[in-house]
């Protein structure tokens, strides 16, 4: 299997909701343009190349993942001192304002990569080749992916499915989270019955089945309907292994039996290299790293979430470091992306990190959520040597299953843009944020992100405002 990067081929720029007209009436700058490609399926193969390139924009390290998933939560805090403050804050403290320029991006970037992927689906759908039901597979779980971020953080969502006029594109308004849960469904079924298992993906780091199939699992599981979520990922289980938690972050040891689906980068100045490393190090450090962003430093109740003799603790999170000076800097970070001889790109190091966005050990995770049979998270424990569920030496405070499956996806995938999803999902974001060092109190409402003001204020008749910012 060749090795393959991701590149950006085919360049869509229209951004829906969000600019101004004239943005919307440019045309493609790649050659050659939307208007006389998707003419075979080279065509379409090629155009995917650009729907993947998507991925290094929505789950960055500044990502609204990151972000919403980690930044959001009791895992994490910011320590970034550039640009303007008050928006990492919004999400650090939930003192969100609907005019927070991240929350704008990530709306322009989605949607993006929404127009891309249906550009794909509609001229493929069109078209006469043998393998065309599997390139369409792999678009519609890209679509069913970035529309189960969106509709977790925003809620009602405008469902686009196909491109839009501009006159058509003012005129969409928001729809329905349950229409929009219906077509992620549908797609990742597509998805499921239309592409190969994981053994047979067209490259190394494309959609599968398994892929498909893992992340219906975890969309049922939202839904709270857990006989679908178990149907689905008893699919995966037995596809793939766990390996040893140190394998999972080796840089020689990228795409191994327990990778599901796994974005791909290459290290270097001249490739396209993860930022990781870089952003996630202590601000200004200038001995870890060349610089470090300080963006998601751990914070002391994730630390104090790993028990006694849990080996992931320190091969997921540095206890401090040592300034140039020899004095010790008391603070904690992630060290999953850990490349110490990456090179480096201004005051960035240009790292070789792949970012695994679903893992084995998240289909035997939700499979206990999903049936209530422990012996799937305690598959997960044997891998690092801790007490089964229930047996001796098992942490009495977690003695329901519900918070038995909370504690070991904490530490199981610490910073790994999961914690706060999965506190919304399971009901207990709020008192979990409460209950934390950041003792914060917040509404049901305030469980959403902002519809951006820019938004609204071009769509005023059409797109309303999440009730938490109104």
């Amino acid at each position: 299997m060749k090795k393959i990067k991701y590149i950006l081929i085919l360049c869509s720029v229209i951004v829906f909701f969000g600019c101004g007209e004239e943005f919307l009436n440019r045309t493609p700058i790649s050659n050659p343009n939307e208007g006389d490609f998707y003419q075979s399926e080279e065509d379409i193969e090629t155009a995917l190349w650009s729907a993947y390139n998507a991925l290094y924009t929505l789950y960055g390290p500044e990502s609204m993942p990151s972000f919403f998933g980690e930044l959001m939560s009791d895992n994490a805090y910011s320590d970034n001192m550039a640009g303007r403050i008050q928006d990492y804050e919004g999400f650090e403290n939930h003192t969100m304002s609907d005019d927070n320029e991240l929350v704008l991006n990530y709306w322009k970037n989605y949607y993006q990569a929404i127009y891309t992927v249906n550009n794909i689906i509609v001229n493929a759908e069109a078209a006469d080749f043998e393998f065309k039901n599997a390139l369409i597979g792999e678009a519609k779980f890209l679509r069913a992916l970035y529309y189960f971020d969106m509709v977790r953080a925003w809620g009602d969502i405008p469902l686009v499915v196909k491109p839009l006029s501009i006159s058509d594109a003012y005129a969409q308004g928001r729809t329905a989270a349950s229409e929009v849960y219906a077509q992620i469904v549908s797609d990742l079924t597509f998805a499921a019955s239309n592409l190969p298992e994981k053994a047979g993906e067209r490259f190394v780091g494309a959609a599968t089945a398994d892929a498909a199939n893992t992340l219906l699992g975890k969309v049922y599981l939202t839904l709270g309907d857990k006989t679908s979520a178990a149907t689905a990922l008893m699919k995966v289980y037995g596809n793939f292994d766990l390996v040893p938690y140190a394998d999972l972050w080796d840089l020689t040891k990228k795409n191994g039996a327990e990778s599901i689906f796994e974005i791909q980068y290459m290290g270097g100045i001249s490739n396209p290299y993860s930022l990781y490393w870089a952003m996630f190090t202590p601000v200004d450090n200038r001995v870890v790293t060349a610089w470090g962003a300080g963006f998601n430093q751990v914070t002391e109740d994730l630390w104090n979430a790993y028990e006694s003799g849990d080996p992931r603790r320190d091969l997921s999170i540095q206890d401090g470091y040592y300034a140039s000076d020899g004095s010790k800097v008391e603070v904690k970070f992630t060290i999953k992306w850990k490349d110490e001889n990456a090179p480096t790109s201004g005051l960035r190091e240009a790292a070789d990190n792949n970012f695994i966005i679903l893992r084995y050990a998240d289909v035997l995770l939700m499979l206990t959520e999903a049936t209530g049979d422990v012996k799937y998270l305690n598959e997960v424990r044997d891998r690092v040597g801790l007490p089964h569920y229930g047996a001796a030496g098992y942490p009495a405070a977690y003695n329901t299953v519900a918070l038995a499956v909370e504690h070991e996806c904490q530490v199981e995938f610490a910073m790994e843009f999961h914690r706060w999803f999965d506190l919304i999902r399971t009901g207990r974001a709020i008192t979990v944020i409460k209950n934390s060092g950041k003792n914060i109190t917040i509404t049901e409402d305030q469980l959403l992100i902002p519809i951006p003001l820019e938004v609204i204020t071009q769509n005023p008749d059409v797109i309303t405002q999440n009730n938490a910012y109104k």
